[in-house]
C-alpha cells in the first residue's frame, strides 16, 4: 500500500498555493494525500511565522498531529523553519526541519520514515534560495493561488519575510501564461495571484526583466478564465496604469488589497515603509474615482514602539475617513532580528491589545457599510462548495460575501443575482440566482 500524507498550512496565501506544489511531489513519488485526521504516515507542516502567536500555532499543530498518529513522521517547512530551525528541533516528534532552500525537495530529505531520536535540520543561508519556484493550489475547483513572486528587497522595520524567504525574484511571463492555461482547463473560474511583495513582479537573477502591469495585462487575454484576482500590492507599486487597465479589464475584478500599516507618517518612517499616508489616500481616491464599487481591504499594525495615543487617533482618523471596506488588523509582536525589536518605548500588551479591538469595530463598520452600499443591486457571484446550516456561499466580483441555499447545481458556476438584504451573520442575502452566465 502506498504511504499516506497529510498537510497543514499555516500563514498566508502563498503558504497555500506552495503546500500544494509539495503536495503533488508527494503524490509523484507515490504518496497517497489523505485529510489531517485520517493517521497518515508523514505529516508536513508549512509554517509561517509573521506572528508570535504563528510560532505558537506550529507547535500546537504538531502536538495534535501525534495524537492522531503517534508515530508518524513529522516535517516542518515555511518560513518558521527558515527562521528557527533549532528551536522547532526541539519540539517534541518533530523529526526534520527543512529551510527555504531546501522545502521542494522534501521528498529527498523524507524517503526513510523511521522516528528519528532528535530532528534532523536541513537548514542553508537564506541567501542560497534564490530560485524562483513556482507553485499554485489545487483542490478548490472555484479558485487557485497562483503563486508569480517570491522573497522581498524592502527592509520594513518590523518583518522578518526576507529573512525567511531571501530575495525578490520571479516567474517570467510567459511560465506564468502556461500554468493559468493549465489552470483554466482545469475547470477553475478564478485565479488570485500570490507574491511576497507582488507588484515588485519582474526581477530575475537580480536584474528587472518585467512589469507587474506587464503580466495583468498579458494575464487578461488567457482564455477559459472568469475572473481574475489580485491578492495585496504596496500601495507605492500600485500605479495608474493597473488601475486604470483593471477598471476597464474583461478578468482582472474590482478588488484591491492595500497594506498600510499605520496612517501616522511618523510611525511609518520608523517602520521604513516606502510612501506616507498621502500617498496611500491619492491611491484610494484613484481607484474609487475609476470603480465606485470597488472593495478595497487595508492591512494595519497597532502598538508598533513609539505609537503614542495620538499617533493612534490620527490612524483611526485617517482610517475612518477612508472610502475603504475592511480591515486586516495586526497587533505588532517583537520579532528577532529586526530592528524594531530594539526601538525604544515599547507599547503595552494592553494598550495594543485596547488598541486592536478598536480597529476591528471600526472594520466591522466598514464591511457593514460596503455591503449595505451594493444592496438592490444585480451582480455576478461564484458560488462555492461549502455548506453551512443548509447554505452556501460565494463571492461577487468586488468580493461581497453572498449566501444561498444549497444547491449542489450552482456549485463553481457564475449566477447573476440581486443583492437584497444582510443576514445576521454579516452576510449579504440574495433573491433567487437569475440565469446561469458561465458553465
Amino acid at each position: 500500500m502506498s504511504k499516506k500524507v497529510a498537510f497543514y498550512t499555516l500563514g498566508c496565501k502563498l503558504n497555500y498555493s506552495e503546500t500544494s506544489t509539495i503536495g503533488r511531489l508527494f503524490n509523484q513519488a507515490g504518496f497517497h494525500t489523505v485529510d489531517f485526521t485520517e493517521t497518515p504516515d508523514v505529516f508536513v507542516i508549512n509554517t509561517c511565522s509573521v506572528t508570535e502567536n504563528a510560532d505558537k500555532k506550529c507547535k500546537k499543530v504538531v502536538k495534535e498531529a501525534l495524537k492522531i498518529s503517534p508515530n508518524a513522521y513529522v516535517t516542518i517547512v515555511g518560513c518558521y523553519a527558515q527562521l528557527k530551525p533549532k528551536e522547532i528541533a526541539e519540539i517534541p516528534g518533530v523529526d526534520v526541519v527543512l529551510g527555504a532552500a531546501e522545502k521542494f525537495r522534501i521528498v529527498d530529505f523524507i524517503s526513510d520514515l523511521t522516528k528519528n531520536p532528535k530532528a534532523l535540520v536541513y537548514n542553508q543561508p537564506v541567501s542560497e534560495a534564490d530560485q524562483f519556484i513556482s507553485s499554485f493550489s489545487i483542490g478548490d475547483r472555484t479558485r487557485t493561488f497562483l503563486k508569480v513572486q517570491d522573497g522581498c528587497d524592502y527592509s520594513c522595520s518590523f518583518c522578518t519575510i526576507p529573512l525567511a524567504r531571501g530575495a525578490s525574484r520571479s516567474d517570467t511571463i510567459e511560465h506564468v501564461l502556461e500554468q493559468a492555461k493549465e489552470i483554466a482547463a482545469s475547470g477553475v473560474k478564478e485565479i488570485v495571484l500570490t507574491g511576497v511583495n507582488l507588484g515588485d513582479f519582474g526581477i530575475r537573477e537580480g536584474q528587472r526583466e518585467d512589469r507587474f502591469f506587464d503580466l495583468v495585462k498579458a494575464l487578461d487575454e488567457v482564455e477559459g478564465i472568469d475572473r481574475i484576482r489580485i491578492s495585496s500590492i504596496e500601495p507605492n507599486l500600485l500605479s495608474d496604469d493597473i488601475i486604470e487597465f483593471v477598471s476597464t479589464s474583461k478578468r482582472f475584478v474590482p478588488h484591491f488589497h492595500i497594506p498600510l500599516q499605520s496612517g501616522n507618517n511618523k510611525i511609518l518612517g520608523l517602520m521604513r515603509r516606502r510612501y506616507k499616508r498621502e500617498l496611500y489616500a491619492d491611491r484610494v481616491a484613484k481607484i474609487k474615482q475609476l470603480m465606485p464599487d470597488c472593495c478595497i481591504g487595508v492591512d494595519v499594525i497597532v502598538g508598533f514602539p513609539g505609537e503614542t495615543r495620538e499617533d493612534f487617533i490620527d490612524t483611526y482618523n485617517f482610517l475612518n475617513g477612508l472610502d475603504i471596506s475592511y480591515l486586516h488588523v495586526f497587533t505588532y509582536s517583537e520579532r528577532e532580528n529586526t530592528p524594531a525589536a530594539e526601538m525604544p518605548n515599547p507599547v503595552p500588551g494592553a494598550t495594543r491589545a485596547d488598541r486592536s479591538k478598536m480597529l476591528h469595530i471600526l472594520s466591522d463598520k466598514k464591511r457593514r457599510a460596503f455591503y449595505e452600499s451594493q444592496l438592490n443591486k444585480t451582480d455576478e457571484v461564484l458560488f462555492e462548495g461549502d455548506i453551512k446550516e443548509g447554505y452556501m456561499h460565494g463571492f461577487t466580483r468586488n468580493y461581497v460575501k453572498v449566501r444561498a441555499k444549497f444547491d449542489p447545481v450552482l456549485v463553481n458556476e457564475l449566477k447573476r443575482v440581486h443583492l437584497t438584504g444582510i443576514s445576521p451573520e454579516g452576510e449579504v442575502e440574495i433573491t433567487e440566482a437569475e440565469e446561469i452566465l458561465v458553465h
